[in-house]
């Protein structure tokens, strides 16, 4: 299942192409800024059954290199079949498009870092036919932007800080920074990078600081985020309200029970004094008389049953007046 933290690494680059040029500084390479960007399609299914997608494409033109295309992939964990898989989407891509391509990996913890830039050869060791070698972009070599005047030179940069440290210790100043800077980017600017932002914390604890400097200094968003709020705010109100329904009922209940319990106990008692009296005065108790009073549950029929328990001859004449 695809997680919102994947969907925002890779994203984001669709939302701003430039951004690729301006990170590749940190991964050691140059690459010029594009003049020209394009998104293609991401399935790179053949005609066989086997689909395969590529989590974003596009072609960036450049006005030194020439065009190239750039696949970015989104990834949160380790995956022994990825380098192979990767190694087909790059090889696919010239195939088809006869342009240079260019693979980055974007992670946000080191050890999956660490193993998505590790080569990765197809062939004998002898004869490494066909190497893998993505760039790597996480927490390892992007920048820590805690300064609001750095974020607001470069707001795509700065989210994608966020989101690439977003289960390191120095997010929150990195999330500060990046609210501080949106304060002033227009609306439409700021809008998509909130929520970039958003996606890319997912449900980790940054995220609750993320929202309570949305509601602060960008008041004016109201997209999904404030929407997630507002349906855990309802839920746990929900909650409430049905722990304090179901306390009021069940005192109700338990009240209902404790009258009926009580009932029970004194048409007992009354049961238990008609026999003892008619037994006193020494008369044949039958045994439809003995059951009919002691099923009773009426305590006013008993009242009435006990006052002629006192002076009936017979046990039977008890219930004359019933």
């Amino acid at each position: 299942m695809v997680s919102p933290p994947h969907e925002a690494m890779h994203r984001i680059f669709q939302h701003d192409p430039g951004l690729f040029s301006r990170v590749s500084r940190f991964l050691g390479v140059d690459i010029p800024a594009p003049v020209k960007a394009t998104a293609l399609p991401t399935d790179l299914t053949e005609a066989n059954p086997v689909e395969r997608r590529v989590d974003t494409l596009l072609r960036l033109e450049t006005a030194s290199q020439g065009p190239y295309l750039l696949a970015v992939e989104a990834q949160g964990k380790k995956h022994p079949d990825k380098p192979a898989s990767w190694a087909y989407y790059t090889a696919y891509l010239w195939t088809k498009y006869r342009l240079p391509t260019a693979l980055l990996v974007v992670c946000q913890d080191h050890a999956t870092a660490k193993w998505a830039q590790q080569p990765v050869s197809c062939g004998p060791p002898q004869l490494p036919t066909l190497t893998v070698q993505p760039l790597v972009a996480g927490p390892h070599n992007m920048p820590v932007i805690t300064d609001p005047e750095e974020a607001r030179a470069d707001l795509v940069l700065a989210s994608l800080a966020a989101i690439t440290h977003a289960a390191e210790p120095g997010v929150d100043a990195i999330l500060k920074a990046l609210s501080t800077a949106l304060r002033d980017a227009p609306e439409d600017i700021a809008k998509p990078l909130v929520e970039f932002t958003a996606q890319g914390l997912a449900k980790r604890p940054a995220k609750n600081l993320w929202r309570n400097l949305v509601a602060v200094d960008l008041s004016f968003y109201k997209s999904y985020l404030a929407e997630e709020v507002r349906a855990e705010v309802r839920s746990e109100v929900q909650a409430e309200i049905r722990a304090e329904v179901r306390a009021e009922v069940r005192a109700e209940v338990r009240a209902e029970i404790q009258a009926e319990a009580r009932n029970e106990a004194s048409a007992e008692s009354r049961a238990e004094d008609i026999l003892l009296i008619l037994e006193q005065r020494g008369l044949d108790i039958p045994e439809d008389v003995r059951s009919r009073v002691t099923h009773c549950t009426d305590p006013e029929l008993l009242r009435r049953w006990l006052a002629r328990a006192v002076t009936v001859p017979k046990a039977e004449e008890v219930f004359e007046d019933a």
